[in-house]
């Protein structure tokens, strides 16, 4: 999973992630590795997670996501619902796009 390593917030999620996949994900900041993979752009990488998957398919944002939670062993019937139903995709992507257009915010 590639993500923004500048990212204050993004840091604290993926730290988090890891804890619960383990060894099944592998996260690496974009901004170190993104030149290894030829089909994703610094652009796509810095607008959401990327999750390159061993065959190259690459899923991104919420799908990125609840696929990688789901190679960790958790959160395998969110992953199910995803595929399954067009209004929990949008939903779940909805969600994604508005936390990520907002994730520098801070309270005040």
């Amino acid at each position: 999973m590639l993500w923004d390593g500048d990212c204050g917030f993004c840091g604290r999620w993926i730290r988090r992630w890891k804890k619960l996949t383990g060894e099944a994900v592998a996260y690496h900041p974009y901004q170190e590795v993104v030149h290894e993979f030829p089909q994703l752009t610094a652009e796509q990488c810095s607008q959401a997670v990327q999750l390159v998957m061993p065959d190259g398919r690459v899923l991104s944002a919420a799908h990125a996501v609840l696929q990688g939670l789901a190679c960790g062993g958790r959160a395998g019937w969110l992953l199910a619902c995803y595929r399954r139903s067009r209004v929990f995709r949008a939903v779940a992507e909805a969600g994604y796009r508005f936390v990520a257009a907002n994730r520098s915010w801070q309270p005040g």
